[in-house]
């Protein structure tokens, strides 16, 4: 007779099996990833090529950088004060002009019959005060007549005076020395008040407006000197002076403006254009100097990679590098300056760095080196 199982010992009896082929099947795995580990253990570390150079120590001036523009001592839209039909163009787009010197006038024809009415009448009124003063002396006329006299006489000279003004408003001249613009009048072009003739700007001296940090303010004087750097004029530095730090802090940015003054007797730097100034201070400082393709940067702290002898859990020595977190300094071109992390001697890894990590092996392939200069200068700028 057979025996036969209630449901709830089936179950059981399969659950019993299914557990007992995972466990079957972990110590499968289990062993199988030992033996990969053990494997492993043996292989030899990966050895990454890299360049590499010994930090050394150099005595740097420190400056303090910013980007600056310039701007012009003089400058104006030069424009019209009175309507009218521009008669005549005396300057030439982009020439030099000197203080005074005609630019451009107005039709003064109406003025011109005006001034001739007005100076006859001046005329007269001048007669008739003379004849006054005469009869008052002979005691034939009033005063009151001489009054009178004089006052229209007065009035002939004011107006004379008011057509003149007239007459030099449509006459416009340069205001002070400088080179003129693009002129944007034409001949016989109807010119309403305030119509722009040519911008005028004076280059020679030049400011350089720049900000700098408020914590820079007490490093910041009237009178020391600026260099100063073009894009666009590789070949040619320019040296001035401060000459006024201004008297507030932008609440926005917390910077300072600062005004130097250049000269710029060629007119080589004109008046808009972006410049790199730099402040040299008078205290010298040395820093370790590394090539900036060195650095490591992230957001917990920039680090190095310094070459150095280690030895293997096996007792093997090898080359590997340690991972060093540093402070950096003022940046020149190719190089940058470390305030601390980095000793004067020290092998540190100058490219590759991106593949390396603590105690990873190194060989050092120094055939090709990256760029190393304070003063680079790239191709394609």
């Amino acid at each position: 007779m057979k025996k036969k199982f209630s449901k709830p010992v089936l179950i059981l009896l399969a659950v019993v099996a299914a557990v007992g082929i995972w466990i079957a099947l972990g110590g499968i795995k289990t062993f199988q990833i030992m033996g990969m580990a053990a494997q492993y253990a043996d292989m030899p570390q990966p050895v990454e090529a890299v360049t590499s150079l010994v930090a050394e120590e150099e005595v740097w001036v420190p400056a303090i950088k910013a980007v600056g523009s310039t701007a012009a001592v003089q400058g104006v839209m030069v424009s019209t004060d009175q309507p009218g039909i521009v008669t005549k163009i005396a300057f030439e787009s982009g020439q030099s002009v000197k203080a005074g010197d005609l630019l451009v006038q107005l039709d003064v024809s109406q003025e011109e019959a005006q001034a001739r009415s007005a100076q006859a009448q001046q005329k007269l009124a001048a007669l008739n005060l003379q004849r006054q003063q005469n009869l008052i002396k002979s005691r034939v006329s009033a005063q009151s007549e001489l009054d009178t006299a004089q006052a229209e006489y007065d009035q002939a000279t004011a107006r004379v005076l008011e057509v003149k003004s007239q007459m030099d408003k449509k006459t416009i001249r340069a205001p002070f020395s400088g080179v003129i613009g693009i002129r944007m009048v034409n001949l016989g072009q109807y010119m309403q008040s305030g119509g722009e003739v040519a911008s005028l700007q004076a280059q020679d001296p030049i400011y350089v407006n720049f900000y700098v940090p408020q914590q820079n303010l007490g490093l910041i004087a009237a009178g020391q000197k600026v260099e100063v750097q073009a894009d666009g004029l590789p070949d040619a530095d320019f040296h001035g002076t401060i000459n006024a730090v201004d008297s507030v802090v932008d609440e926005a940015t917390r910077n300072v403006r600062i005004q130097a003054t250049l000269p710029n007797p060629k007119g080589l730097l004109r008046p808009g254009m972006f410049v790199n100034v730099e402040v040299p201070q008078d205290a010298e400082a040395s820093h370790v100097v590394v090539p900036l393709t060195s650095i490591q940067f992230a957001p917990y702290g920039d680090t190095v990679f310094i070459v150095e002898d280690m030895t293997d859990p096996k007792g093997k020595s090898y080359r590997g590098v340690r991972q060093q977190v540093v402070k950096i300094g003022e940046t020149r071109g190719d190089r940058v300056s470390l305030l601390s992390g980095v000793r004067p001697g020290e092998e540190v890894v100058t490219s590759g760095g991106f593949k390396l990590r603590q105690g990873a092996a190194v060989q050092i392939n120094n055939s090709i080196l990256p760029e190393n200069s304070e003063t680079p200068n790239p191709e394609d700028t």
